[in-house]
């Protein structure tokens, strides 16, 4: 470990970057590029797609090369640093590649098919000594940042309730291999258990497939003490979309909005709204693993972060099919 983080003081005192690439330019992968290429301590210096077409394009936007197979990428791109953003089935074949290689991992949600591959996983890049992190992107949206804040400072008293709305459209563009409840819901499933701390107790939901291969609507309950619920709603059904995250504490209301990053709380005595600019929170999720890696720190959602809202939405997905509760171990 003291080596690997001297050779990163090494790489910024000589003013080198981050040498960093994307695997899989699709939808969200070229969001990453993106950011990528704007972010400073950071070269992005190819990405990778086995679709030629959709590899170049994104190529040619940033000036990098194309990549078409993913162990010619990971063996001849002299890489830092990569982004998986290819179907869910593959994370797991790809993140080890990627770390028998050394190569510090960014995987997008869910971290991998199953929680027993995600926790070989996290024990392969803990072995190897390199970063791997998880792209809960809500965790870097200012709105949560506060409802964490507030529950913290007591803001309006400790909270009995949070409740999330996650619906929209089917978003044809994407390949889909998982349901809403891993590709959707889970990011209110991390949302919520970042913000309490902890896992809940036990997961009661319903849902179904209405119009798709996998289930396309759930309402989920996740209970974690006698005091404090959570509600979960999320589907890919509704003609228009609603990223909505309330709180009810024992002294007032918190209400937010993940797209606008607007926040209101009521109390008894007074209505405050917020008034904070804008912040893109993948930008601020890619920089924050940036900075692990080069500080040689803890990234700010671990394997082990992944591996935990994995099992809690397997467990969604159990109660949806057995009609009952299921405990969290």
């Amino acid at each position: 470990m003291i080596k690997f983080k001297f050779h990163w003081l090494v790489v910024l005192f000589m003013g080198n970057k981050l040498r960093v690439g994307v695997i899989g330019t699709g939808a969200w992968g070229k969001n990453h590029a993106r950011v990528y290429s704007e972010l400073p301590n950071v070269e992005l210096v190819g990405v990778c797609d086995l679709k030629k077409e959709n590899a170049n394009h994104i190529a040619s936007t940033f000036g990098v090369k194309a990549y078409y197979d993913v162990d010619d990428f990971l063996d001849n791109a002299n890489l830092d640093l990569i982004s998986i953003c290819t179907p869910t089935t593959t994370h797991y074949e790809i993140g080890m590649k990627a770390i028998e290689r050394n190569i510090n991992v960014l995987v997008e949600k869910p971290v991998t098919t199953t929680v027993e591959q995600a926790i070989n996983l996290k024990n392969a890049a803990d072995k190897k000594g390199v970063k791997l992190t998880v792209g809960f992107i809500e965790r870097f949206n200012p709105v949560v940042q506060k409802i964490k804040e507030f529950k913290e400072s007591g803001e309006v008293g400790d909270y009995v309730t949070i409740n999330t709305m996650r619906i929209g459209p089917f978003w044809p563009e994407r390949l889909w291999d998982v349901g809403v409840v891993k590709d959707s819901a889970i990011h209110d499933v991390d949302a919520i258990r970042h913000i309490i701390g902890r896992n809940p107790k036990t997961v009661y939901a319903t849902g179904g497939a209405l119009k798709h291969k996998y289930e396309d609507h759930i309402f989920a309950i996740l209970d974690f003490d006698e005091q404090l619920k959570a509600t979960i709603e999320a589907n890919f059904l509704t003609p228009y979309k609603l990223r909505k995250i309330n709180v009810t504490g024992v002294n007032g209301i918190i209400e937010g909005d993940y797209m606008t990053q607007e926040l209101k709380i009521e109390t008894n005595d007074w209505i405050k709204k917020s008034k904070t600019k804008w912040k893109e929170p993948l930008k601020a999720e890619l920089q924050a693993f940036v900075n692990a890696v080069i500080n040689d720190e803890p990234p700010v959602v671990s394997g082990t972060d992944g591996i935990e809202v994995l099992k809690i939405c397997e467990a969604i997905l159990t109660s949806i099919k057995t009609g009952q509760p299921v405990k969290i171990s």
